[in-house]
């Protein structure tokens, strides 16, 4: 017997009420340990090749008709691949499995969905709300060795499983959703997947953390992890891949939630440059550049500790860039409350992004306007000195596309644009051209 938290899966000889892994309070159960069988002998001995004679077919990538979520997955579904989809509840995921379901069907694709969470009558209902086709197969059932022996004798080309918390193996003790259940099924999916060349879609739900709720061994096991972001009351959904052994990892797919389900945003600059009146940047997710709006807002403080507040970036970043400005240029920014929004609801983690957000917390200082058609791309060492980045002949490209006109760049790089690219070396040359 072992105690297992149910948020991250760290394992425990006796009950403790606080995870020491993630933090979760009460949320350690006891669970009965797989004992593991000695395995007998076939008689065949392990075959040792080298990498060069290993022979391999490349497989056909299946198109689901989604232009967005083809690109996350680089291509199309992989057969026989596993793939994990998380995100906050009512965010949309069984709506664009259920879209996906549909368009496979209507190709002449055999496609299996399985809920354990709701009824046929509610998937039916939904997938009529959606127009969507209703001749694929469906299963209401959360024993899973019974799911895979009805799966098996149909042999399709798609299984969904909605979700992997509720299905369970009868022949572990536990209750679904619990760490060690979590472990088996998926292990099991895998192997279906891999040996019957059935390429497997899960759901997961999510933690108060916003991690996929199990063990981490989950994210390992599967060949994609997807994440679905987005506020629920714009209507703008991101897909972000964080994991893809078959394509580019951090790709982002953008879409809007319709009355007909999600519709693939092919006009996405739109959504993150906003009104122009922020500093803009171009960033890159997976292998596309996105241009995206920094904005920021600087005001007297009225706290004995002024407040940081980014929406978008990370916070811990947007101190350090403050104490940078506070250091090397002299902007008195210490009784100034401080907040940075990226447009779009998108969340940045490139470092690229440095010189537009210090631009716009500058411009908001002094009170002063940033030139239109004008784009920052660099990141800003604690010496104030602009660094280069990669990609920067990409981005430069992508905000030419778009009609910009000026780019402020690191200097030491040799890119050829027709912008009129201005390079610099540290963030007090950025300021006295522009201010």
């Amino acid at each position: 017997m072992a105690f297992y938290c149910q948020e991250c899966g760290y394992k425990s000889i006796k009950w403790l009420g606080r995870c020491p892994e993630c933090g979760a309070w009460d949320s350690f159960v006891e669970e009965v340990e797989k004992k593991g069988k000695k395995v007998k002998r076939t008689g065949k001995k392990s075959q040792i090749l080298k990498l060069s004679q290993v022979s391999y077919e490349t497989k056909k990538r299946i198109k689901t008709g989604i232009q967005e979520l083809d690109v996350v997955l680089g291509g199309g579904i992989v057969p026989g691949s596993l793939i994990l989809i998380g995100g906050d509840p009512g965010i949309g995921k069984s709506t664009l499995l259920t879209q996906i379901a549909s368009l496979l069907t209507e190709r002449g694709l055999k496609v299996v969905y399985v809920s354990a969470e709701e009824s046929a009558q509610q998937v039916r209902l939904r997938a009529e709300r959606l127009g969507a086709n209703l001749e694929f197969f469906f299963i209401s059932e959360t024993d899973l060795s019974s799911i895979l022996e009805e799966v098996e004798s149909i042999y399709p080309s798609l299984l969904i499983v909605d979700s992997i918390q509720t299905v369970y193996l009868p022949e572990l003790q536990g209750s679904p959703g619990g760490v060690s259940q979590i472990r088996e099924c998926t292990n099991a999916l895998m192997r279906f997947a891999k040996e019957k060349e059935v390429a497997v879609i899960l759901v997961g739900h999510i933690t108060k953390g916003g991690a996929i709720a199990g063990p981490k061994v989950l994210e390992h096991l599967v060949d994609v992890v997807l994440y679905m972001e987005g506020e629920k009351e714009t209507g703008f959904r991101i897909l972000r891949a964080v994991k893809n052994r078959f394509g580019a990892s951090s790709e982002i797919g953008v879409f809007v939630m319709t009355e007909k389900g999600l519709v693939s945003h092919s006009q996405y600059e739109d959504l993150f440059l906003g009104a122009g009146e922020g500093a803009i940047f171009c960033t890159i997710e997976g292998t596309r550049p996105i241009l995206v709006e920094a904005q920021a807002l600087v005001t007297k403080s009225y706290f004995s500790v002024p407040r940081r507040t980014a929406v978008g970036f990370d916070p811990i970043r947007l101190s350090l860039l403050v104490a940078i400005l506070e250091k090397k240029l002299g902007f008195r920014l210490g009784g100034q409350d401080i907040y940075l929004k990226i447009s779009g609801g998108l969340r940045i983690k490139d470092p690229a992004a440095d010189l537009a957000v210090a631009v716009a917390i500058i411009a908001n200082y002094l009170e002063k306007p940033i030139p239109d058609k004008t784009v920052f791309i660099g990141e800003i060492g604690l010496g104030s000195e602009i660094r280069p980045v990669r990609d920067i002949g990409l981005r430069l490209k992508e905000a030419e596309k778009k009609g910009f006109k000026t780019a402020f760049v690191p200097s030491g790089i040799g890119v050829e644009s027709g912008l009129d690219v201005r390079f610099c070396r540290r963030l007090k040359d950025v300021c006295k051209q522009l201010f």
